[in-house]
């Protein structure tokens, strides 16, 4: 398998980092040169990696193809390319849907979207996928999770709630810099939060056939500081703007 990646920013990247940590068998992988220093250190790291002369090399050389641009620059340049029926084309651009897609690509051609998210990089997380398609499957099983989506119109809330990992970031980098500003070291402070919100991700995944309800209740008791937590953040409004945010960037992805 000779896999190209055209666009070669923070998503490519993780991918082909878990790709090359893994079992998936290739011969190749070749990637944009668009972004100097990423490409000239993934090929720095990993053997394989082959840094192309352009996109069209990129299209011409490989039997999968990852679009891992922005929308703006998707709609620039994916009708430039000439594609072959016989490629699987898998994109993990937000807001170009498979209609859009196809009319670009032209050809008859397998195209999947996809949503991977950096932790792809460690060989964790979900991988959305639509539509269903069985050798895509199991190739990102192979580095994450994933998860078959029929309907592209739903797919729309898997991308909404990916829009809330930096939010999600951000918090972990409140809460360390709160410590450090209590008088924790740095290091202690973002060991201690990360490997805290590590642990209840991990339980949380244990019990994920459980409604999340139960767990918001177990882990309160009468009286004490989750509840407090629980509370005031509810009573500020807090979890009702992460739904408005999260109705925001749905709107933004259906238009």
């Amino acid at each position: 398998m000779k896999i190209g990646f055209i666009g070669i920013g923070k998503i490519a990247s993780s991918v082909i980092t878990g790709i090359c940590s893994s079992t998936i068998l290739y011969n190749k992988i070749l990637i944009s040169p668009r972004n100097k220093i990423i490409a000239k250190n993934l090929k720095r790291k990993f053997k394989n990696i082959i840094i192309a002369k352009n996109n069209q090399e990129i299209v011409d050389s490989c039997n999968w193809v990852f679009l891992s641009i922005t929308p703006s620059v998707g709609q620039k340049i994916i009708k430039e390319l000439k594609f072959k029926s016989n490629q699987t084309i898998i994109s993990f651009i937000s807001t170009i849907t498979l209609t859009q897609l196809k009319k670009a690509i032209k050809v008859k051609a397998r195209i999947v979207r996809a949503i991977p998210l950096p932790p792809i990089s460690i060989k964790k997380g979900p991988v959305p996928i639509c539509p269903p398609n069985k050798k895509v499957k199991d190739f990102f099983n192979k580095i994450g999770t994933t998860i078959e989506i029929k309907n592209e119109k739903s797919s729309i809330n898997f991308w909404s709630t990916s829009g809330m990992m930096a939010p999600f970031y951000e918090l972990l980098r409140i809460m360390s810099n709160w410590l450090v500003k209590k008088g924790i070291k740095r290091d202690n402070a973002q060991k201690y939060i990360t490997s805290l919100f590590l642990a209840l991700s991990e339980d949380a995944a244990v019990n994920a056939k459980k409604d999340l309800k139960y767990l918001v209740k177990e882990s309160q008791t009468p009286k004490g500081l989750n509840e407090q937590g629980v509370r005031e953040l509810t009573k500020l409004g807090f979890y009702k703007k992460v739904e408005k945010t999260l109705n925001s960037i749905h709107k933004r992805l259906e238009q």
